[in-house]
């Protein structure tokens, strides 16, 4: 300070102000660099001491000179008051400087755990995606999820606002239309009695003509068909049938047997009135070798939907002369019509009573449906036929009460990536998605490829118009909404391996948010003993689907999904809906998603399901299994 009375100096500002600035940017940015909090190069020299901080320190001498260089007093006072509140002020000014550091480095350290814990459960995500899919194996209603995450595809992001805003608007009103029931009801009803006794028919013979084998191949529904095709053949051919066996496949690369699936000692007792049916060939047929024979008939040598005469003709000669046949493959080798009545009883029969579920499905069966419903519910016969001593039951003065809060939809969304990239349609996920789509068809559809190069494609446009695009889960969740399905309804999903995973699920968990699959069930240990096992992890799903008060289908073709539908005919007494898209139809209604109003769109895909409910008899060449609605199946009751 000066002498007392002399006037107090000006505090140099413009001066001192840059240079305490300034030093305090170098203290700050030295900080966040020692945080990698910034990758500018410049910065990183700070912390060396190199130019910048000796720059800073030339700033602070210029303060204290005057314009000739010399030290300026009243400028050296005040330096001394500022050293002097420096040494006063150190303790206070290091603490903040160490509050600043830890606080920067807990926010690094947040940030750093923050990624570390993204990456974790993503990685999680996958390696579980991954073990359903080593574990399942490829179902033949579905496929494993796509190798990564990707952004959120959408096609129709009007329509869902639109849907949104129409269950925000109908949350508390009653549906006019309630798709939880059949619609149609005649005065007529068709009741169940393929197991019922007819004097007219042929029976057993009295004698054998020989032995029929059967190695069947494809997934558990479609050895399904194939088992109770073998059993009309056997009869057709007066033969005693083997017990079918089930070829192991690469792609399913499940090792499973009829007695791994199904009840043997059950399908042979409730058979044994219309055939003979034996576990093994007779020690004395075992030693023969039956492709050197000729006896071995693979699906190359009898055509597709073949008719009792080509049996006759080509398998009985070689039957009698062998006393064995071998059928290997055996798809779709039996067509529908004609064929004799006791036949197509037969077949029911075979599909609707004789084939039930071993006791360890029966038994996780039952426990899935009870997660699903959360309650009891009155058992029905469908539940009886494919759970047996396993359906869940309630007293009839408790049904009502359960029923109203114990309902399911199962939804079978046939959009896996075997289905998707077969059908070479285009679902708006850009060129990434074409580029994986081709090189999955490169490598498992080859014959597809060769095709393709030596015919001109149809446009992915006029696929889509055609009708032959698969629903993706968008789709799917736009119908349900336009039939009154509100966003509580507890919502099943079979096979759950959807190509595209979240990306494509995103859309549909949006509106239904209560989406359970059996991986999301049932235990890891209760799943435990179906793990590599995909017939029998489909045997889940069958049931799962069966048993719902509402099955959903996105592809008539599936056989999943016309096993299922056919039994919820047979056994469902008229209370077991299902709902049927029809994709031609629906493609033109979608078509016009950038303009339609909503209420337009809910009447149009209303009577595109309804026309798909209405009770018809089966037809001419039609599956028995899906519809089987006719008198060699079902009985009318007045």
């Amino acid at each position: 300070m000066g002498k007392q009375g002399s006037p107090r100096c000006a505090r140099p500002v413009s001066q001192n102000t840059n240079s305490v600035f300034r030093t305090k940017d170098y203290h700050i940015r030295s900080s966040l660099d020692s945080y990698g909090a910034t990758a500018d190069p410049s910065f990183g020299r700070r912390i060396s001491g190199g130019e910048n901080y000796w720059d800073s320190k030339a700033v602070l001498l210029h303060g204290l000179k005057d314009d000739s260089g010399k030290l300026n007093p009243c400028k050296g006072v005040h330096g001394g008051k500022k050293h002097t509140w420096f040494r006063r002020n150190v303790k206070p000014i290091a603490f903040m400087l160490l509050l600043m550091a830890f606080m920067l480095s807990l926010t690094a350290f947040l940030f750093l755990l923050d990624s570390l814990m993204v990456s974790l459960f993503t990685s999680i995500n996958l390696q579980g995606s991954s073990t359903s899919r080593n574990s399942n194996g490829p179902l033949e209603d579905s496929v494993a999820y796509t190798r990564e995450e990707r952004p959120p595809v959408q096609m129709y992001g009007r329509l869902l606002n639109l849907a949104s805003n129409a269950f925000a608007e109908k949350e508390f009103k009653q549906d006019s239309q309630n798709f939880w029931e059949e619609p149609y009801h005649q005065e007529s009803k068709w009741k169940p009695c393929a197991d019922k006794k007819y004097p007219t028919a042929p029976g057993k013979p009295a004698n054998s003509n020989g032995y029929v084998m059967v190695s069947a191949n494809g997934g558990l529904n479609q050895q399904r068909v194939a088992i109770c095709n073998a059993v009309a053949v056997a009869s057709l051919l007066n033969a005693t049938l083997v017990l079918p066996k089930f070829l192991y496949s690469s792609v399913w690369k499940d090792p499973s047997q009829f007695g791994d699936i199904y009840q043997e000692d059950y399908f042979m007792r409730i058979l044994k009135d219309d055939i003979d049916i034996v576990k093994e060939l007779p020690p004395h047929l075992k030693s023969l070798d039956i492709e050197a024979s000729g006896s071995l008939i693979t699906d190359a040598d009898i055509v597709k939907e073949a008719k009792p005469y080509d049996y006759f003709s080509s398998v009985l000669p070689l039957l009698l002369e062998n006393r064995v046949v071998h059928f290997l493959g055996f798809g779709n080798r039996l067509g529908f019509d004609p064929m004799p009545p006791h036949l197509q009883r037969l077949r029911c029969k075979c599909n609707f009573h004789a084939l039930k579920f071993v006791p360890k499905i029966q038994e996780v069966g039952s426990l899935l449906v009870k997660r699903i419903r959360k309650h009891y519910a009155a058992s029905r016969p469908l539940d009886k036929q494919l759970l047996g001593d396993y359906a869940p039951g309630i007293s009839s003065k408790q049904h009502k009460v359960a029923r109203g809060s114990s309902r399911y939809l199962a939804l079978h969304l046939r959009f896996e990536e075997d289905m998707v990239a077969y059908s070479l349609c285009d679902f708006g996920g850009g060129q990434n998605e074409k580029k994986e789509l081709q090189a999955y068809r490169e490598v498992h559809f080859p014959l597809l490829i060769e095709r393709l190069r030596n015919s001109k494609p149809v446009s992915p446009v006029e696929l889509r118009k055609l009708g032959r695009c698969p629903l993706t889960p968008e789709e799917a969740a736009l119908v349900l909404a336009a039939l009154g399905f509100k966003p509580q309804t507890y919502i099943y999903l079979a096979g759950s391996h959807i190509y595209g995973g979240n990306s494509r699920m995103l859309p549909f968990t949006s509106l239904y948010p209560n989406l359970v699959t059996k991986e999301t069930l049932l235990s890891p240990s209760e799943l435990a003993p179906f793990r590599n096992f995909s017939s029998q992890m489909a045997a889940l799903d069958f049931i799962a689907c069966a048993t719902s008060d509402v099955f959903a289908m996105t592809d008539s073709g599936s056989q999943l999904s016309s096993l299922v539908s056919g039994f919820r005919t047979y056994y469902g007494d008229g209370h077991a809906p299902t709902l049927r898209p029809n994709k031609k139809r629906l493609a033109a209604i979608l078509a016009e998603n950038r303009t339609i109003e909503w209420n337009t769109f809910e009447d149009r895909v209303r009577k595109m399901i309804e026309e798909g409910q209405r009770v018809r008899v089966r037809g001419s060449g039609r599956s028995i299994y899906r519809q089987p609605r006719c008198s060699e199946c079902m009985c009318r009751s007045q």
